[in-house]
């Protein structure tokens, strides 16, 4: 995939179908738009090219309501990359930006300097200053400018409209099921192994410390996971929270078990993506009470692997 900072001209392929929008997470509604983009400009042979924005325009314009992303921007991009898009513009978001006018993005960038053939938006989505360039201005702008311009409509799960705001909420809930259903995969989070404090090797269930380049987090607790180790996803329980059976761990800590694995992981950049929820954190009584615990927790998780098509959904080991 062309990766491009920017609309300068040098190196952009021309000729394309084409999407534009922060797409957070990348969830069932923003696939949904990458596959028509794909699949028409198979039909028509263009480019498929998606253009984006960095950093997230409501971090700019209102910074105190932004939201906290659920993927970086590399991750976004290798999203991009997964679903068929060839092509895409990372433009930086900037107060000078947001004050551009929506005609002159369209005539300019759209037109000119990516020769749309097609433009895709998302359900009310509109960019530009003072939000004007949405789906009328789109249809208006391509009978003079010679492309074609349509809206995709939403999708929904249980009747619900799947967004990146409630997919947050979701995880804020812990309800990682659901996030799942609503992403189309399982929620991840990647990191450096960090160095801890090494209490969980000693009490037989050492565990990988990771510091989340993601802001989302699923709410505290502890959850069956996969964490990815050299390319080969593995079963694994996670504890999201301040490990309160230990007195003043105030910063909160993401830290896994991997089941089976007994390697050095400092220094090494991990994901591991949110499966099901088992319990919140909790308490206990000392190092024994917590033991018998992690234990229930471990087979609790393995019970969910067991199930049929578990593994090899994920490609387990």
């Amino acid at each position: 995939m062309k990766i491009f900072h920017g609309t300068d001209n040098a190196g952009i392929l021309r000729s394309t179908v084409l999407t534009l929008g922060v797409f957070d997470g990348l969830h069932l509604g923003h696939q949904r738009i990458m596959e028509i983009v794909v699949n028409r400009a198979k039909a028509i042979d263009a480019i498929p090219t998606a253009i984006t924005f960095d950093p997230h325009p409501r971090s700019v314009l209102y910074p105190e309501n932004a939201p906290p992303l659920l993927q970086t921007l590399d991750q976004r991009l290798a999203n991009f990359e997964v679903l068929g898009i060839e092509q895409t513009i990372v433009i930086r978001f900037d107060r000078d930006f947001a004050n551009q006018n929506a005609e002159e993005f369209l005539r300019d960038i759209v037109h000119e300097r990516l020769q749309a053939k097609e433009v895709f938006l998302g359900k009310g989505f509109a960019f530009g200053k003072n939000r004007g360039g949405n789906i009328e201005l789109l249809r208006k702008m391509s009978v003079e400018l010679g492309f074609f311009a349509d809206e995709v409509d939403e999708v929904t799960l249980r009747g619900q409209r799947i967004s990146s705001s409630k997919i947050r909420h979701l995880l804020a809930d812990g309800k990682v099921n659901l996030a799942r259903r609503m992403l189309g995969r399982p929620y991840g989070v990647e990191g450096q192994i960090v160095r801890g404090d090494q209490r969980g090797r000693t009490i037989g269930f050492p565990t990988a410390n990771l510091k989340p380049r993601n802001r989302v987090v699923p709410r505290f607790g502890v959850y069956t996971t996969a964490t990815l180790i050299k390319d080969v996803w593995r079963r694994s329980i996670t504890n999201v929270g301040v490990r309160p059976t230990f007195e003043g761990s105030q910063e909160p800590s993401i830290e896994s078990y991997v089941f089976d694995f007994d390697g050095d992981l400092y220094g090494d950049v991990l994901r591991v993506r949110f499966l099901h929820r088992i319990r919140d954190e909790k308490k206990f009584g000392g190092i024994e009470e917590l033991k018998t615990q992690i234990g229930k927790d471990t087979n609790t998780a393995l019970r969910f692997f067991a199930r049929r098509g578990i593994r090899n959904m994920l490609n387990l080991t």
